[in-house]
């Protein structure tokens, strides 16, 4: 089997501590991927060490032919700052710069892209739109249309379905779907049980390391998703407890 996605015994962390543990799997070309796990599982530190954005502390993420910057990677709206005065129409044309360069002209067939893709998630008429001033909804239809832009074989999506209405859900799956039946690799981050046993064939259960990975079916069982809670409980209750009782520093 193909691979374009391998994780060695991974670990990746802040300041040298550790949110995701020695994780080893390995994604096929055109994937359609699950990611999902307990509030603070590491979802978002998996997906932000597999698009670059740290590096790991230990192991290796091996990326078959795909660089790091050609991810087409939608982060947490939280992540998002709103407050930045740029245009809605101008916003989504970054998604262009990897193809024009960030110095490049925006000209006529660009303007096209932009315009097909606000049109394509429902967002005519808001060109001239601050990005502040956009619900959550259709801000996450915004940055929709910017990952059409970039055109990319490796799409990663963190929590693109969270917050948002169930009409802006059900068009934003279908446009997942379709980037899945081009041949395009989609991992995303989600808490939706029901949606990923619908849609997504295959499933990643974490909880700061793999607890099941494969076929949704097999994944998502009681015991795997009690296994999980119990794990990340049992992480936080460790950390818990070093806080409250720190290692003396003390020489022996």
């Amino acid at each position: 089997m193909a691979v374009q996605l391998q994780f060695r015994d991974v670990t990746l962390g802040y300041d040298r501590h550790p949110a995701v543990h020695h994780l080893s799997g390995e994604v096929a070309p055109g994937a359609l991927l699950a990611v999902i796990g307990p509030n603070g599982a590491g979802k978002s530190t998996l997906f932000r060490g597999l698009v670059g954005i740290l590096k790991p502390l230990a192991g290796s993420i091996a990326r078959r032919g795909v660089d790091a910057r050609e991810i087409a990677y939608l982060p947490q709206i939280a992540d998002i700052d709103r407050s930045f005065p740029i245009s809605v129409f101008d916003f989504v044309g970054t998604g262009l710069w990897r193809a024009i360069g960030i110095l490049g002209g925006i000209g006529k067939a660009a303007r096209e892209k932009i315009a097909q893709a606000l049109s394509a998630v429902g967002l005519s008429g808001f060109e001239n739109r601050v990005i502040g001033t956009l619900s959550g909804g259709q801000m996450q239809r915004m940055l929709f249309a910017r990952l059409m832009l970039q055109d990319a074989r490796l799409i990663v999506l963190d929590e693109p379905f969270n917050a948002i209405d169930a009409k802006t859900s059900a068009d934003l799956l279908l446009l997942v779907k379709h980037w899945h039946s081009e041949g395009r690799t989609v991992l995303a981050a989600l808490h939706d049980m029901d949606l990923v046993r619908a849609h997504f064939p295959e499933t990643l259960l974490l909880a700061r390391e793999s607890v099941a990975w494969g076929a949704t079916a097999q994944v998502l069982t009681e015991a795997n998703l009690l296994a999980a809670r119990r794990m990340c409980e049992a992480f936080d209750d460790h950390a818990a407890a070093c806080a409250a009782n720190p290692p003396s520093s003390r020489a022996a």
